[in-house]
């Protein structure tokens, strides 16, 4: 590291140039050669480098301050929603796998006024009356209709709501639906571990992932893949490569979350929680998983990537001026709606955003057909996240999972976010307020994951 940052002040002053971003993105790249983690990413022309310096120096500190914010800290979230696959295993007894939910006193009153999909304080007074007024109506048209008329009518209506989601959405009417307070219930390793766990993601990886047949997840996610691994992105048309590196992506996240966070001691009614280098060593080591590890890391790179292009892509949807993020404090709100403009211009300062134009762009009914699959492939991954047995890791894993759904929602309807109007709600396109809260915080986690990392590159540097 030393000789290749003494070349790099050298090169920087024959050219003319600043030493600084080489030394810093060189600094890195030495941290980053312990995993051998560096270079191109596939299927993209952006550098791991060069992210790096972006997230932890620019994008982080700002994206972490904004979910602190009352508007994004409150999710509201079904965790009694039965397993659609299999009988349930029961719940986590372990006392960290709990979730405390908030108290309806706790609740800022802008957020459980019930209007989950509205921004403004304009939109929770003035377009209530509106929807009254359509009520009647609908009211004195239903008159005439049966009651399973009406349940046909709002099946429908579920139904052309469902066409553009990518996820299974919680009803966030249903009794069983309830606010958590993700600053209190943070994501970390709870003990939660073994068949029961390993269930879920061997059903995501082998039933519902793109992927070549002869590769092979074992049951243990713990174990290296057998069969060759490293030819899985020559096999697979771009879409399903991308597919698979999403659920890679994700999972590599989840890994490294559990890893940074995780139970060392159970001491006197005390937890201590920290980072397991011996733990993340076993899921990520090159040597340890045989390769696998550094493909799982370029995956959260990727992951991250495409993310971070569905923000720029939404940014216009957030800049007009009635989206206020209401919570009924105004200056709270005003704060928090200026620090998300700033992670907007942060994002759109990066110059190596993913370009999705390359996906479903081949013939328009084979593309068609293609993107349906990704999309019913995709959601049935949201269902598969209620037959979580850990409550903490369900919640972590629905709102990441739904975050990661509202991003590919968003990349998918590029030409209705260009016709927003600019002073009006949009019936083209519409995001809830529970898909932008796991938008943000899912892409937070992400962020976190790659933050994160670098601290592991120093505890493993400092270790050899």
């Amino acid at each position: 590291c030393e000789s290749a940052v003494r070349h790099a002040v050298v090169s920087a002053g024959e050219a003319g140039v600043s030493c600084c971003g080489y030394l810093v993105s060189l600094i890195f790249g030495c941290f980053l050669s312990l995993l051998q983690l560096t270079g191109v990413l596939d299927d993209c022309f952006c550098d791991v480098e060069s992210i790096d310096v972006f997230n932890n120096f620019k994008l982080y500190p700002r994206i972490k301050k904004l979910t602190e914010k009352d508007y994004f800290r409150y999710y509201r979230v079904n965790l009694k929603r039965p397993c659609p696959f299999w009988p349930d295993d029961g719940h986590c007894a372990i006392k960290d796998c709990h979730v405390e939910p908030c108290p309806e006193s706790k609740i800022p009153v802008g957020i459980k006024s019930g209007n989950y999909n509205k921004y403004s304080q304009a939109a929770n007074t003035v377009s209530d009356m509106t929807e009254c007024e359509q009520a009647k109506e609908l009211g004195a048209i239903n008159s005439t209709l049966s009651n399973q008329s009406k349940q046909a009518f709002a099946d429908w209506a579920r139904h052309d709501d469902a066409q553009d989601n990518f996820c299974e959405l919680d009803d966030e009417t249903s009794p069983d639906s309830e606010y958590v307070d993700l600053l209190l219930n943070p994501e970390r390793f709870t003990g939660y571990k073994g068949p029961s766990a390993w269930r879920v993601w061997n059903s995501i990886y082998e039933e519902n992932c793109f992927k070549p047949r002869s590769v092979y997840r074992p049951l243990n996610p713990l174990a290296p893949s057998r069969g060759e691994s490293g030819k899985i992105n020559n096999r697979l048309c771009l879409e399903k490569r991308v597919f698979y590196r999403l659920i890679s992506g994700l999972h590599t996240s989840i890994n490294i979350h559990l890893c940074a966070e995780y139970l060392l001691d159970e001491g006197w009614g005390r937890s201590v929680w920290g980072p397991n280098v011996q733990e993340f060593r076993q899921r990520f080591d090159t040597a340890e998983t045989k390769g696998e590890g550094t493909r799982r890391l370029k995956n959260l790179y990727f992951l991250y990537l495409i993310e971070l292009r569905a923000l720029y892509k939404v940014a216009p949807y957030f800049e007009r001026a009635f989206i206020n993020l209401y919570t009924g404090n105004s200056q709270e709100d005003g704060a928090t709606k200026d620090l998300l403009l700033q992670v907007f211009n942060e994002i759109r300062a990066f110059p190596m955003h993913f370009d999705e134009k390359s996906m479903f762009a081949g013939h328009k009914i084979e593309a068609k057909t293609l993107k349906e699959e990704f999309r019913l492939h995709f959601k049935n991954i949201s269902r598969i996240m209620d037959c979580v047995g850990c409550s903490k890791c369900r919640l972590w894993g629905k709102l990441q999972t739904q975050g990661l759904g509202t991003a590919l929602k968003i990349l998918f309807s590029e030409r209705e976010i260009q016709n927003l109007p600019e002073h009006s709600p949009s019936k083209g396109f519409q995001l809830t307020r529970q898909e932008i809260v796991a938008l943000l915080n899912g892409f937070s986690r992400l962020s976190t994951s790659i933050h994160q990392l670098h601290h592991f590159r120093l505890l493993l540097k400092d270790n050899r």
